[in-house]
């Protein structure tokens, strides 16, 4: 990393070198959430509701990543001291094409995401690695590009990882969460090379939790000794510092989750926590407007971030730890 980018690393994370951000990019999967409970939503609804996450959350949060489409005015509402990551994807993907293949919003580049003042840019990319190669090849060529746009306005490039297995649709599944563990570490081995330039991996956890021995409720797809083994290669698998997402699983089940990442010897170094921290403050704005979110928001949606940032900063690990010394200048 270049002293810009380290800089700007520096903003996105507490002063002890952790990645406490909190995400709301999400914007087909929220209009999902709000049409979920009667109301078809409207683009002022997506807007004020990312807005008031916010102002009311980011008091509490080294970051916060947000999409340009609908959240740059809570992009200016945020605390002062938290950085900011802005999302370059456009949302979904066309299902009717094989490859869930990326593509960027057409009206943004890096530069115009830099002048909205984006310490970061992250991307999504669904990837197979499993997938015709000339599906992945594509893939392989865009993000190189990325990588590439991306140094050249010295912004740090955050790439958020997705696995999926083209033949499989549930992968919630027990057949998926089987072959969960390849994927997930598989994907992070090919985008650590230094030719795709990223600088921090936004991944999943390598096992799906519902189905380990002491966590699941039903049918078990790997003992406890075993997924802390995969926790374990996930971490061997990258030099770049990587974080977690929350993939939409409660508040308690993502903050078990870090605490047996780091007893299973993960070095990963923070999270990139959305639906996890803020969802059911949806309801609260569905049902009682402007004023019920804002209740939420200060008492449940405060008790999820802070609960979870004390779990952060006792499982997780400096990013400084994994950028050449001389790169990281005044620690």
């Amino acid at each position: 990393m270049n002293e810009e980018k380290v800089a700007a690393m520096k903003s996105l994370s507490t002063k002890e070198g952790i990645i406490s951000a909190l995400a709301i990019d999400q914007r087909g999967a929220l209009k999902k959430m709000i049409k979920a409970l009667g109301k078809e939503p409207t683009a002022q609804q997506i807007t004020e509701f990312k807005e008031l996450v916010s102002a009311e959350l980011t008091p509490y949060a080294s970051a916060i990543l947000l999409d340009p489409e609908y959240g740059l005015p809570a992009a200016k509402a945020r605390h002062q001291e938290a950085g900011l990551l802005l999302a370059y994807e456009k949302t979904g993907y066309d299902a009717t094409t094989p490859g869930r293949l990326p593509d960027l919003l057409a009206d943004w580049s890096t530069l115009r995401l830099k002048e909205q003042t984006a310490d970061a840019i992250k991307f999504l990319l669904y990837y197979d690695v499993d997938e015709d190669p000339e599906i992945n090849h594509l893939k392989h060529v865009f993000i190189e590009r990325l990588g590439s746009e991306c140094a050249g306005e010295k912004r740090p490039f955050y790439l958020e990882l997705v696995s999926y297995d083209a033949k499989i649709n549930d992968s919630t599944s027990l057949e998926y969460a089987k072959i969960k563990p390849h994927k997930v570490i598989e994907m992070m081995k090919e985008f650590s090379d230094p030719k795709y330039k990223v600088d921090v991996l936004k991944v999943e956890v390598p096992v799906n939790m519902n189905y380990v021995e002491g966590y699941s409720d039903g049918e078990i797809a790997y003992s406890k000794k075993e997924a802390a083994a995969f926790f374990k290669e996930q971490s061997d698998a990258t030099p770049l510092p990587f974080i977690f997402l929350s993939a939409g699983v409660s508040t308690a089940l993502f903050q078990q989750t870090l605490v047996f990442a780091h007893e299973s010897g993960s070095t990963f170094n923070g999270v990139l926590c959305g639906r996890a921290t803020w969802k059911d403050g949806v309801k609260a704005y569905v049902e009682n407007g402007r004023e019920g979110a804002i209740e939420w928001l200060r008492t449940q949606g405060r008790q999820n971030i802070e609960s979870l940032n004390k779990v952060i900063n006792e499982n997780a690990t400096p990013w400084f730890d994994k950028v050449k010394e001389d790169s990281v200048t005044a620690k």
